[in-house]
């Protein structure tokens, strides 16, 4: 299993900037109310809500992707949400439902890619690689180092500057424990500005990233 399958779930996934051109796309509204939700469920709902708070958001998801499957953004989200669902699980729950979860963002992500791969700052590579990464192997999961490392590769190549892109960088090489390839990534995750509009998901992804920071220092030493 990799670091606590299960609990480094519920720290995956979300990121990026707003899409769209505000109020002009009702798509891009109805994913930015799902980015605002996703916020509070991951950072500001208590550990024993969480996976109730993560069902009602991946009915709310998939509904969207289903109403506008020619768009890549509400696929990328769904899966997102999906992957957060995944983490939150507990109990039994945790080892029969959650991979099917995973599959199925995977399924998404496939799928975005194919629509339109730069969509919301190339959030599609950022998310494919952090899912690859995260998941077990085979035979328990679709897990893949060498892809994972190609995607945020590609995710950083895009969006040099996107908090998520430089966080899911850092600590894929903290979880291959070349902790000083990681140090550069997450000192730039919190040095970066706030994502306008994006509070919650701002201050939450850079104390993240400042804790996996320590632990970097320190391993590298």
């Amino acid at each position: 299993m990799k670091r606590g399958f299960m609990a480094a779930l519920i720290a995956v996934l979300m990121m990026f900037v707003p899409i769209g051109s505000a109020s002009a796309d009702e798509v891009a509204d109805a994913v930015s109310a799902l980015q605002t939700e996703w916020g509070v469920a991951n950072y500001k709902t208590a550990d024993g809500d969480k996976e109730a708070a993560f069902k009602a958001l991946v009915d709310k998801a998939a509904a969207l992707s289903a109403a506008n499957s020619n768009r890549a953004e509400p696929k990328i989200w769904e899966a997102i949400i999906r992957a957060g669902y995944a983490g939150a699980m507990g109990g039994l729950s945790s080892m029969t439902n959650a991979m099917p979860q995973m599959e199925k963002g995977l399924e998404l992500l496939l799928a975005a890619e194919k629509i339109d791969a730069t969509a919301m700052n190339g959030s599609v590579y950022t998310t494919l690689g952090s899912f690859y990464y995260m998941t077990p192997g085979w035979p328990i999961g679709f897990g893949d180092t060498d892809k994972a490392k190609t995607y945020l590769d590609k995710a950083i190549e895009v969006a040099p500057e996107d908090m998520d892109a430089n966080y899911f960088s850092g600590d894929f090489w903290m979880e291959e424990k070349k902790y000083k390839k990681a140090i550069p990534y997450l000192e730039k995750v919190v040095n970066l500005p706030d994502v306008e509009g994006r509070p919650v998901y701002s201050q939450g992804r850079k104390a993240e990233a400042a804790a996996r920071l320590a632990i970097a220092k320190k391993k590298a030493k």
